[in-house]
């Protein structure tokens, strides 16, 4: 089989030259386009050349339909318009998906599904492997330990950019310890404190967030119980392991049936 065909779209920020590099890295991938919105500086660049590799022969355009036209898949770090607007040209070319998007709303999400009968998409919060085998341990432990006993709290920090909250991770973290406790995040979550609160209700999953400087990212996930705390963690300290988990997705994804997959899909962890 061919080197594995793919784009970058949002090329030319920090999280679009690290899939940059990691395409490079991966034997079996190649990259065959760069997007980046109209007007970005970038435009017109060798994309090779602004990730720190040299030139490679792709340039850096506005217009996306021809570039998937020609790949096998997409890899998308970009914005929930942006990526909404991806999943439909990547359902019309019938070719792989990967979004790390994160910030997407309920509607966002339901337009990638409906575009995931026709694309092979890959979605998570976070690319990272070892985040999602972070996710599966925090599902264990919350399914082990009875949430009458053990309460749940989630903290994140991130870079003082960051423009969502909590972050796309907390939220894939929330979802896992909501599994292991068989009920819904949504309506047992609680994101924000402020003034008399009141006692913490049983069963709820809490999140924290904390934004400043250069953090790439940094979780934990607390079990609290009466004299003890279990608490299971990740950080992170180069956007290069959420480009290399970016990078594994697309090459697994290639060639199976369209449909909605995850980041545990990936490593068998589903």
């Amino acid at each position: 089989m061919s080197d594995m065909g793919l784009v970058v779209v949002g090329a030319g920020g920090r999280m679009g030259q690290a899939l940059v590099r990691a395409i490079g890295d991966t034997a079996g991938a190649r990259i065959v386009g760069a997007i980046e919105r109209p007007g970005s500086p970038a435009l017109g660049k060798d994309i090779g050349e602004l990730a720190g590799l040299g030139a490679i022969g792709v340039t850096v355009g506005d217009d996306p339909l021809p570039a998937f036209a020609k790949a096998d898949g997409v890899l998308d770090f970009t914005a929930p318009a942006a990526t909404v607007e991806f999943a439909g040209y990547a359902a019309q070319a019938r070719i792989v998906h990967i979004i790390g998007t994160t910030g997407c709303s309920v509607e966002d999400d339901a337009k990638i599904a409906a575009a995931a009968r026709h694309a092979t998409v890959v979605k998570s919060g976070n690319m990272s492997l070892g985040v999602n085998l972070l996710a599966a341990l925090v599902e264990q432990a919350a399914r082990a330990l009875d949430g009458e006993d053990f309460d749940i709290e989630i903290l994140e920090m991130h870079h003082k950019h960051k423009v969502d909250a909590p972050s796309g991770t907390a939220l894939l973290l929330g979802e896992a310890a909501a599994a292991g406790r068989d009920i819904a995040l949504a309506g047992n979550d609680v994101r924000v404190r402020d003034g008399h609160t009141g006692a913490r209700k049983a069963g709820s999953i809490g999140f924290a967030s904390l934004r400043g400087g250069s953090v790439v990212g940094e979780h934990s996930v607390v079990l609290a119980g009466q004299g003890e705390r279990i608490v299971l963690s990740h950080h992170a300290d180069d956007r290069a392991i959420f480009a290399r988990g970016a990078v594994k997705a697309a090459l697994w994804a290639r060639g199976r049936k369209p449909g909605l997959y995850s980041m545990r899909d990936v490593l068998g962890l589903s």
